[in-house]
């Protein structure tokens, strides 16, 4: 992880990560991520695996365990790369804890824009340090991995919204935000700086 930061250019942060970014990854990724390992590796195997009938391709639906063995351990695509990913994942599970698990994916993850890890993205961004974010920032930001191209703020920022939107309602559907402090978080203002590509 440390290496592939150093590819990038990236910072790193440490265990545990921000409170509002990690609820807002939790929530729009992986909602069984502090269940039993056994309950979260069912949930996103069975997830993986249905995507995976379904597109052909990369499997998407995948725990945060298992995203982040895809990140630093790129397997083979298909049904031998998910169960690959999937082993790496509960391995990872059981060495570490979910906040470290956190802050390595978090660290792993690009967010589009030459952003590789949060403390890059956060300040490409926004102009902020991960831990400075409000939920506005940290919902639309944890929305980006998914498809960081597609999701980009910076080039079509309808569409960002409409994936910080989703991440809002899942937070209020498991129960870390109010309806009323979603709406307030979608209506407030985000401070996106002007895009400046990173330096190659």
């Amino acid at each position: 992880m440390q290496r592939l930061l150093a590819e990038h250019g990236g910072r790193p942060i440490t265990a545990p990560p921000p409170p509002r970014l990690a609820a807002s990854l939790v929530a729009a990724e992986d909602q069984y991520f502090y269940s039993d390992i056994l309950v979260n590796v069912a949930e996103g195997a069975g997830r993986a695996g249905l995507a995976l009938l379904r597109h052909r391709g990369d499997p998407g639906g995948s725990t945060i365990p298992q995203q982040l063995a895809k990140q630093l351990w790129p397997q083979h695509p298909g049904f031998v790369g998910v169960a690959d990913d999937v082993g790496i994942g509960v391995k990872l599970g059981l060495r570490y804890s979910k906040p470290a698990i956190l802050a390595m994916y978090l660290n792993a993850v690009y967010f589009g824009n030459g952003y590789w890890g949060v403390a890059a993205a956060a300040e490409g961004y926004f102009g902020r340090s991960p831990g400075r974010l409000d939920w506005a920032q940290a919902s639309l930001l944890a929305g980006l991995p998914q498809a960081p191209s597609a999701y980009d703020p910076f080039r079509d920022l309808p569409l960002a919204k409409r994936r910080q939107r989703y991440v809002l309602d899942q937070l209020v559907s498991t129960g870390r935000l109010t309806a009323a402090q979603a709406r307030r978080a979608y209506a407030a203002p985000l401070g996106l700086r002007v895009a400046v590509r990173p330096a190659a």
